[in-house]
């Protein structure tokens, strides 16, 4: 299934297409969370801190795999909207020989990086083997992380928001699985919980390669088709190295924010890892219409119509200020009422929604500007402005490393848990000024893109 997207009222289509994407992240989230809560419930709230104290190190280098992967989309969405369906197989082709160098690349760096980096974050004496343990195994599966995210983009590159949604659900299940039965079952503890989720994320990629090959010959390369050019992996490079760097320094800004949190000790990071967690539930409606940009977007410069584009961006706007509100709400008086499902029967939870309500309170309050990120980022880089988003992330890391310094300067918790949100009113002021720079420079009406 495909969805053209350079035709047709803007709104439905977006809607349509961002249904699949919110519920995939939405079970991705959840079964996160159901991850987190096994690890909680059958191994206690210090291996809960422990597997949660590595999240931010995590994602800054599997975010880079990630951000690539979404980059070398890009000039897929482009040549689908233009109709260069040569270009666009071969453009396939070069991003599958660069996600396995990439990947390889990332491999041993990370391996190698990752017990100094946990020291750096000032991860705490009794937590830090069960957190080195499991960063290490996720690590040593990055190339399935990778290959998973790339086959996804290609999809939805292509207006195909389905599939992916089927293979990540699959996925979910096949972790809960997993988690229950290498933690509760075979008692691997922590390393169950990793290798749960390196083996459900390589059956996910495994299958979607297989669905590609089946029912989407439009990004299928044929023999001819692997012939690299200099050209396209120069153009892939440009725009997913970019993309990468900018997951990875937002990443490095949230691994300075944790090492804030660590600093107050293991049962701070406890309480905002299941605080986070159920945060990012919400947060994927803000990700989901910013997923919704990167294609929508990206076919419709590939065809020149800029009146269109400037039509989508004030369509997901304003998608962003009603989730915003309704998010915020169930932020403030819903979830922290959830908050037990991360420990175990009996523990004393006063100590714990204490430090987590502060967090929801103040994270509550930036849910917009959390929301230009999303629009603005993933827009652009659709656009073909790779720098761009990476120097919002830059704008992030500056942000949060600011506070969290202040943070631990001042001893304060406060600060500490404000690292996000000065973060998102930066990022998200940036990247709207930055998109109403460049569209001046857009022609007021279509105009074809050279190929």
């Amino acid at each position: 299934m495909q969805m053209d997207m350079t035709r047709g009222p803007i709104l439905p289509r977006m809607i349509r297409f961002m249904i699949p994407i919110l519920i995939g992240n939405i079970f991705q989230q959840l079964y996160n969370m159901v991850d987190t809560m096994i690890v909680g419930k059958f191994l206690g709230a210090g291996s809960l801190a422990a597997v949660g104290s590595t999240g931010n190190l995590m994602f800054m280098v599997t975010g880079f795999a990630m951000g690539a992967a979404i980059g070398f989309s890009v000039r897929t969405s482009q040549t689908f909207g233009a109709g260069r369906m040569d270009e666009l197989k071969n453009s396939v082709a070069c991003s599958i020989v660069l996600a396995l160098v990439l990947s390889a690349a990332l491999t041993v760096f990370s391996l190698a990086a990752a017990g100094g980096i946990l020291h750096l974050m000032r991860t705490p004496a009794d937590i830090y083997p069960e957190a080195k343990a499991y960063i290490t195994i996720i690590f040593g599966g990055i190339t399935a992380t990778f290959f998973y995210n790339l086959f996804s983009s290609h999809l939805r590159a292509v207006g195909n928001s389905t599939a992916p949604l089927f293979f990540l659900i699959l996925s979910a299940v096949l972790n809960v699985g997993l988690d229950l039965l290498f933690i509760a079952g075979l008692g691997m503890g922590v390393r169950g919980a990793a290798f749960a989720t390196i083996l459900s994320q390589a059956v996910s990629a495994l299958l979607c390669l297989v669905y590609i090959l089946r029912r989407m010959p439009v990004l299928v390369p044929g023999r001819g088709h692997w012939r690299i050019r200099r050209e396209v992996a120069a153009y892939h490079l440009k725009m997913g190295v970019p993309i990468g760097l900018q997951h990875t320094i937002t990443a490095s800004g949230m691994v300075v924010m944790q090492a804030a949190i660590n600093s107050f000790g293991s049962v701070a990071v406890a309480s905002i890892t299941a605080a986070m967690k159920l945060q990012y539930l919400l947060m994927q409606g803000c990700i989901a219409i910013g997923h919704t940009m990167t294609p929508f977007c990206g076919q419709n410069m590939g065809k020149g119509d800029y009146r269109r584009l400037r039509e989508g961006f004030r369509t997901a706007v304003l998608l962003e200020v009603a989730f915003s509100i309704f998010a915020a709400l169930v932020l403030i008086f819903i979830l922290p009422r959830f908050l037990f499902l991360f420990f175990r029967t009996g523990t004393d939870m006063t100590e714990i929604i204490r430090l987590a309500k502060p967090y929801f309170y103040i994270t509550s309050a930036f849910y917009f500007p959390l929301s230009l990120i999303f629009i603005f980022r993933n827009g652009l880089q659709g656009c073909g402005y790779a720098m761009v988003p990476m120097f919002s992330g830059v704008v992030e890391l500056a942000a949060r490393c600011m506070m969290a310094f202040l943070s631990i300067h001042f001893g304060s918790y406060l600060m500490a848990i404000s690292c996000d949100p000065s973060a998102w009113l930066c990022a998200g002021l940036y990247g709207a000024g930055a998109y109403l720079l460049i569209r001046r420079k857009w022609p007021a009406e279509r105009a074809e893109l050279d190929p």
